[in-house]
């Protein structure tokens, strides 16, 4: 019998939401896994979390983000690209090639009123039994807490930006 999927999310203040979510795709991808990167939010930088998924055959990674919302005045631009990716997303998660689908950042979708959480929820009850979700982002919604098997709050003790030291190329990008 198949095993059952695993709902994961990584939330809280704190930095490595998603270098968590990547790791464990790492470790899918070891074990020749197909995995699937959907980033709401996030423009089209040259991360290199990006660079290196190019090289990777069982990778699919998605951009479903013109930036970061917060810095904007206008969000209509971004609720439409949010929304789209969310459609991008429902077509790869109900496809049933993935064994991993990574919604990274999704749970600010219902905290900026992009998306109602429960057409999140009514997506992750209709998944593939077999596929796991990791779902990133602040402030997951308690509906979305509800539903997962791991819950991770990642919370900052301590941060080399707020001592004034920039991002740096390789480490947090």
């Amino acid at each position: 019998m198949e095993a059952e999927g695993r709902i994961i999310i990584n939330t809280g203040d704190g930095k490595g939401k998603t270098t968590a979510a990547l790791g464990t795709a790492f470790r899918a991808l070891g074990h020749d896994k197909k995995v699937c990167v959907i980033q709401f939010l996030k423009g089209k930088g040259r991360y290199g979390e990006r660079i290196m998924a190019e090289r990777l055959p069982n990778l699919d990674w998605h951009i479903c983000g013109k930036g970061f919302v917060f810095m904007k005045e206008n969000l209509e631009e971004d609720r439409r690209v949010a929304r789209e990716g969310f459609e991008t997303a429902k077509r790869c998660i109900l496809s049933d090639q993935y064994d991993l689908v990574i919604l990274d950042e999704i749970t600010y979708l219902p905290l900026y009123d992009f998306l109602d959480v429960e057409e999140i929820v009514e997506l992750i009850r209709n998944k593939p039994r077999r596929l796991s979700l990791i779902l990133t982002g602040r402030d997951a919604d308690p509906k979305l807490v509800e539903l997962a098997d791991t819950v991770s709050v990642m919370e900052p003790l301590k941060h080399a930006y707020k001592q004034g030291i920039k991002a740096q190329k390789g480490i947090e990008f």
